[in-house]
């Protein structure tokens, strides 16, 4: 292996497998110091987030929203009501035009614009420890030999092995979101992130909704979260099965039909949102020497290493937390140890949202997970008909939930169900960072009539009552 600084006067070479988060903030980064970079894609440019992730299911959900709102709000009564179809293939026309406008000017003119960085369209195997062999897309092969690699290749959604389901026209999220159609009845099968965010856009959109989920709602998250998401998607309409499988899935006559639990199901179209898995099956990986866990993810230290010390990885192929934000972060830091540089990722605080409505959003440890790491806590659940911003949007629905240490009550996690949840717990992050007590954070100064409010009012409610306060009360 060729060591940064020994390479006789001549760019490092430096090759990233995929085309996403991870691999841009990478290629930018390698390029910016210097290297030359070889990026191999055998698909769409942008990888997932952009093309099939979290822009058009941001706008479908967003559409879903507004939609939901003119058939039915807290305003009702106040605000007439209106009742306008909903057009799908001028919706899809809608998301795909922004994707494609954020994949050209966040992707392609970046490539385009730097010369360090070639694009290579094909299938990339390791052939070595220092070369990959490409099986280009317009034919013929081509072999890249490098000093330094980056794994980044995402992951796809996984399929369960369910008899019949490979044989039938379900869909996973990416066919979900490249569909002009709403079905009449829709059955989802997961509990979690994807599957709950589609199946309330779906539902909203005008289509009957079965959720039938192994275990709990959002089962991985403080269980307050899931009882609280089961109550709000049943008021809506939705039909939420928990603790029931799938036992199998015909498809005849252009209806699904399944065996969940005692009962058989029957649905126009199946979604099947059970996780994904990462892309790295096909890498031969093997033959550069690079481990990965039983799921197939490859196992990364904090400075994006793998167990070849001139391989990284970042992003969703890994053991890392399964966000954007992370691969991008990931990947920039890979790119700078490259160089020869020593940038870790620090994943001890790391926030998430759930887009549903309202939205779920975490950082920090949850009640249990504190209590399994040992620590003494204390713990508060504020609901939102003690926050103002919630009361003027006539809108309590969910909750502000704070995990402190006992004793010290230094901040240890917040979890909250709530409107725009997404835009407040950046704020609970860095209190995190900090390393605020509640008293702390409930001394802090926070605008009126915003939800991010919340975090102060639940952080005082350690010491006081709330409900007892005036508006605003210090």
């Amino acid at each position: 292996m060729t060591e940064p600084g020994c390479c006789e006067g001549k760019p490092l070479r430096v090759a990233i497998v995929g085309s996403g988060a991870a691999a841009f903030a990478a290629s930018l980064q390698a390029a910016r110091d210097g290297a030359r970079v070889t990026m191999i894609e055998r698909g769409t440019t942008g990888g997932t987030c952009v093309n099939v992730g979290c822009v058009p299911s941001k706008i479908l959900i967003r559409a879903a929203y507004l939609h939901q709102l003119r058939r039915v709000s807290p305003f009702d009564g106040a605000i007439a009501r209106g009742g306008a179809a909903v057009d799908r293939s001028a919706l899809l026309e809608k998301m795909q035009g922004r994707v494609a406008a954020l994949r050209r000017d966040k992707y392609e003119k970046l490539v385009a614009e730097t010369p360090e960085i070639e694009l290579l369209r094909g299938n990339a195997r390791f052939a070595g420890p220092s070369r990959l062999n490409v099986a280009l897309n317009e034919g013929g092969e081509r072999e890249i030999a490098f000093d330094r690699a980056l794994i980044a290749t995402g992951a796809s959604p996984a399929v369960p092995e369910l008899p019949g389901l490979r044989e039938s026209p379900y869909w996973t999220s990416t066919e979900a979101l490249a569909t002009g159609e709403t079905p009449r009845h829709l059955v989802v099968y997961g509990g979690s992130v994807v599957a709950l965010e589609l199946a309330q856009a779906f539902l909203r959109l005008g289509s009957r909704v079965t959720l039938v989920a192994r275990s709990t709602l959002m089962s991985r998250e403080d269980p307050l979260i899931g009882e609280t998401l089961r109550e709000i998607l049943a008021q809506e309409g939705m039909a939420i099965r928990l603790h029931e499988r799938l036992e199998n899935v015909a498809f005849r006559d252009g209806r699904f039909t399944m065996r969940a639990g005692s009962e058989t199901l029957e649905a126009d179209q199946l979604l099947v949102a059970t996780g994904r898995s990462p892309n790295t099956r096909e890498l031969d990986l093997e033959a550069a020497g690079v481990r990965t866990d039983r799921s197939g993810a490859i196992v990364v230290d904090e400075g994006l290493r793998t167990s070849a010390p001139h391989i990284y990885a970042a992003g969703d192929c890994t053991t890392q937390p399964e966000y954007v934000y992370v691969a991008a972060a990931g990947g920039t830091r890979a790119a700078i140890n490259m160089a020869g540089g020593s940038a870790m990722l620090d994943l001890a605080i790391v926030p998430a949202v759930t887009f549903t409505d309202p939205q779920v959003a975490t950082v920090g440890q949850s009640e249990r997970q504190a209590r399994d790491s040992g620590l003494e806590v204390e713990t508060r659940v504020l609901g939102l008909e003690n926050v103002p911003r919630a009361l003027v949007n006539f809108d309590a629905r969910g909750f502000i939930k704070l995990v402190a240490e006992a004793g010290s009550g230094r901040l240890l996690g917040v979890q909250a169900v709530a409107g725009e949840a997404g835009e407040l717990i950046q704020s609970a992050a860095l209190a995190l960072r900090a390393r605020m007590s509640v008293q702390e954070l409930g001394e802090q100064l926070f605008p009126y009539l915003t939800m991010v409010e919340g975090l102060k009012l639940a952080a005082q409610t350690f010491t006081r009552d709330v409900a007892k306060l005036s508006c605003c009360a210090g």
